[in-house]
């Protein structure tokens, strides 16, 4: 990661474009951080389906966040995991293995829902069982303008062009979300690769980029470098203390740790004065804002 971040700021020496640190505007929905549903709200139903985007919203979230991979046959797609035995039920021909070796016929033969049913029998529906795999498009057709959007690059085998950053950037455009994500932050995209930050940065200089960072790596000699072409940086709530959110807020970084769920880490962290979390629980997070003074500045936004 280190020899990554300074190679990202080798090649960003010659780019005169820049995404002003702060935020440009203020979605909708406001709270005293920003709460990031993480896989939509992943506590109560399973991740990455419309079940629990459509919960993190009607509790509170600011944003729900997409994590995607491009098929076989070049369709963006909401998963985590880079195969599907985990969250996939179905054919094993078609709902198992990499979920890059599968088209996107295939895996709509998935449901991506019982799983949560048979892991949480406590928060169990019988409307889980058949969810299907979104793909990123229907994500914006089914929330459009309105919604928030958290998307995160995941690490693929994508080499048939255009690339996954080009195909976002293009259904960006194709549903009219691009101006709200430069003016407004509407929508922020995420990696733990730099080279993939940097690839879009190259093709729109003008969308927020957020750097994710892995454990031990968010450290005062990164900082600096990530805050040469990212708007913010999301480290791993083991990571975040005092001294890095006032290290990143003097360089203008937003700091949204992952993942945050129990109410006592929700309140530990949030008095840390962290721009907003990602967590599984939305509900929690917004009752911990509600119940608590943080006495905090703004959040960057």
């Amino acid at each position: 990661m280190r020899h990554a971040l300074f190679l990202a700021a080798a090649l960003l020496a010659g780019c005169s474009s820049s995404v002003a640190p702060g935020g440009a505007g203020t979605p909708a929905l406001k709270t005293d951080q920003v709460i990031v549903a993480h896989r939509g709200a992943s506590g109560h139903a399973p991740e990455h389906t419309f079940a629990a985007y459509d919960q993190a919203l009607a509790m509170g979230a600011e944003y729900i966040e997409q994590d995607v991979y491009a098929t076989a046959d070049g369709v963006l797609v909401c998963l985590h995991d880079t195969t599907l035995n985990r969250t996939a039920r179905g054919p094993a021909e078609n709902c198992s293995g990499s979920v890059g070796s599968k088209t996107l016929e295939q895996l709509k033969t998935c449901d991506m829902g019982s799983w949560f049913n048979e892991t949480y029998p406590d928060r169990a529906r019988p409307e889980y069982a058949g969810q299907k795999i979104p793909t990123l498009e229907e994500v914006f057709q089914r929330y459009g303008k309105d919604v928030n959007y958290y998307i995160e690059i995941k690490p693929g085998l994508d080499l048939t062009p255009p690339s996954v950053a080009q195909r976002l950037l293009d259904l960006m455009a194709k549903y009219g979300l691009r101006d709200g994500a430069v003016t407004r932050h509407k929508v922020l995209v995420q990696s733990f690769i730099p080279t993939v930050l940097l690839e879009m940065r190259r093709l729109d200089p003008e969308i927020p980029l957020i750097q994710l960072m892995q454990p031990a790596t968010t450290n005062a000699a990164t900082l600096p470098l990530i805050a040469a072409y990212s708007f913010g940086v999301g480290p791993p709530v083991s990571d975040v203390n005092a001294s890095l959110v006032q290290q990143a807020h003097g360089l203008g970084l937003a700091v949204h740790p992952y993942t945050v769920n129990e109410t006592e880490d929700l309140e530990r962290v949030a008095a840390l004065c962290v721009d907003g979390m990602f967590t599984n629980f939305p509900d929690r997070y917004r009752a911990v804002l509600g119940a608590n003074k943080f006495d905090c500045p703004e959040p960057i936004r």
